[in-house]
């Protein structure tokens, strides 16, 4: 979307750039159900991740931007199915007035090897 890497590894830690709901095999847009658009995030992040060697446990940071936060609790029962409640990773949820291609949901995370 803009010039930009997906992800930086360096001296073990894995920096993920905010991933939104593109499919990234068809480049489609899964828009409609914030519950879907959370699930794609999540499954672009968990494809870094893996490339990287690294999983979900390897997360110590995460922020999630929102273009409406009455949207946060759907959010998190999507969010919550990819971590473990006692090793879940520091976490912010911010509202902004506005997401690239107009996307209800961004999520970026920090993991460390």
């Amino acid at each position: 979307i803009g010039p930009y890497n997906q992800a930086i590894l360096s001296n073990g830690t894995l920096y993920i750039s905010g991933q939104i709901p593109i499919n990234p095999k068809s480049g489609v847009l899964v828009s409609g159900d914030i519950k879907l658009e959370t699930k794609q995030s999540m499954e672009n992040l968990k494809a870094i991740l893996t490339e990287a060697e690294m999983t979900f446990e390897h997360v110590v940071k995460s922020s999630i931007f929102l273009s409406d936060m009455n949207q946060f609790t759907e959010v998190n029962e999507v969010y919550a199915t990819y971590f473990n409640a006692e090793t879940a990773p520091a976490r912010e949820t911010v509202e902004v007035a506005n997401l690239p291609k107009f996307v209800n949901v961004e999520i970026s995370m920090i993991a460390v090897k």
